[in-house]
This record gives C-alpha cells, sequence and structure tokens, in this order.
C-alpha cells in the first residue's frame, strides 16, 4: 500500500474503493445512530432534540410534504451530535450526495430562516433568511421552518415513532445520489 499519494497505483486505488463501498452503503445506520444519539439532549427546550426531529417530521408527513420535504424535517438537526452552532451546514454537507439541491440548502441555511423567531432576543438581526429570497427554494424553506420546525417543541404532541420512517431513510440513504 502506498504512503504517498502520488505515488499510488490504480490497483491501490480499486482496492481502497472496494472497502469503502460497505461504508458507503451503511449509511442508513449512520444517519438513524445520529438521530438516536439526539435523544436526551434537550438543550434547554421542552423537548429533547429526538422528539422535535420526530414531530417536525410527524408534522411534515400529516401536511402530506413530498418525501424528500418529510425526510430532512427529521434529519435537519443530526449535526447537533458533532457541533450545535452550525449544525445545520454539518447536516447539509453530510446529505448533500443524497438530496437534491433544493433539500441541501433549506437545511444549510435553516438557521438563518429559524432566527427571524428568536434573533431579536439575542440582538441579532432577525432578516438573515431575505439574502436568500431570489433562490428557487426559498419557498420550500419558508414553509420547512414556519409550518413545522419552529413549531415543534411540544412535548405533548404524539409523534410518529422512529421505526416508521426508517423506510424513508434507507430510502434516500441506501444509495448516493450523486457523488461529490
Amino acid at each position: 500500500m502506498f504512503t504517498r499519494m502520488d505515488q499510488s497505483t490504480k490497483e491501490e486505488w480499486d482496492h481502497i474503493y472496494n472497502e469503502h463501498l460497505p461504508h458507503v452503503f451503511d449509511m442508513p445506520k449512520r444517519i438513524i445512530s445520529m438521530l438516536e444519539q439526539l435523544e436526551g439532549v434537550s438543550l434547554g427546550f421542552g423537548t429533547d432534540q429526538l422528539h422535535h426531529a420526530l414531530q417536525t417530521a410527524t408534522m411534515a408527513r400529516r401536511a402530506n410534504a413530498p418525501d424528500e420535504m418529510i425526510l430532512i424535517s427529521l434529519i435537519h438537526d443530526i449535526g447537533k451530535v458533532i457541533n450545535v452552532p452550525n449544525h445545520g451546514q454539518i447536516c447539509a454537507e453530510i446529505i448533500k450526495p443524497y438530496v437534491s439541491d433544493d433539500a441541501y440548502h433549506i437545511i444549510r441555511t435553516h438557521q438563518d430562516f429559524q432566527g427571524e423567531h428568536y434573533y431579536h432576543y439575542q440582538g441579532k438581526p432577525r432578516d438573515l433568511r431575505k439574502q436568500y429570497k431570489d433562490e428557487p427554494w426559498y419557498e420550500k424553506a419558508e414553509e420547512f421552518t414556519d409550518k413545522w420546525d419552529q413549531a415543534a417543541f411540544d412535548p405533548n404532541y404524539e409523534v410518529d415513532s422512529l421505526d416508521s420512517f426508517k423506510p424513508l431513510i434507507k430510502q434516500f440513504f441506501e444509495v448516493p445520489q450523486k457523488l461529490i
């Protein structure tokens, strides 16, 4: 095996590619694991982050949203497993090969959209979403944020189970739709 990429061979890269495949195709399990890690993490909210994710996705599902919108409603905060301040960008980069460009941008910018509802309490500008007003995904991002994400902190809301979303996770994450 090479010790410098500039001295590698095609055979070595074929071997590396074949070793990567099981990891690539195991993505649904890793997404589910990240969701499970949100259980018990409240971060000061009235619900833990798993309940918030399930509530957001359940609300989207009950509104007959498209499958991809339900999916991103479920997983939008999995980046919090790694880091809270830039969790949207972390999640967006994780899911980028598996979702549409619209879904990627909705998740990447969801904090800027959320800020309209609370940034003024922190002395920050509330209108950060306006910078995206000409983007083709803007209305979808507003729908995601205003109808579901910002409204999904009710500990008494009866959510659909994580198990009920596993086929959707598998559908989207079993095989990357595009390579980076």
